[in-house]
């Protein structure tokens, strides 16, 4: 799942990793293309073929420091949050990022509530 794709991410940016290799799902690589677009990692790519497939992620640094500083998870497998886009928020003064899954994907919160689109809260990340 999503939580397990950043706990991994922030923990080898810890430590200094080029990239990190992970075992491959729809979801997370929708996440990871969704941290790829705002600029909170390189790039994000799936290697080989089923049932080996690899999601394999490039880490990005600024200043000796990695981008992504920190996460919180929304929604849990014991407790999942929904929300209408109407009560969409910015995170962290619109320097974070808030994750929804919606009917139309994977979205930020910002294109989410442009596309009057509501779903169930993921993550915040900053």
């Amino acid at each position: 799942m999503y939580f397990d794709l950043l706990t991994k991410i922030k923990n080898a940016q810890a430590v200094k990793k080029e990239s990190v290799k992970l075992l491959y799902s729809n979801m997370d690589f929708a996440v990871a293309e969704l941290l790829v677009k705002h600029k909170f990692l390189e790039a994000a790519s799936k290697k080989g073929r089923m049932p080996k497939r690899i999601l394999e992620v490039k880490l990005k640094y600024q200043d000796g420091k990695g981008v992504m500083q920190n996460f919180r998870i929304l929604s849990k497998p014991s407790r999942k949050l929904y929300i209408g886009y109407k009560d969409i928020r910015r995170v962290r003064q619109g320097y974070g990022l808030l994750a929804l899954s919606t009917p139309k994907g994977i979205l930020d919160g910002k294109s989410a509530r442009q596309q009057k689109l509501g779903g169930q809260l993921l993550f915040e990340i900053w």
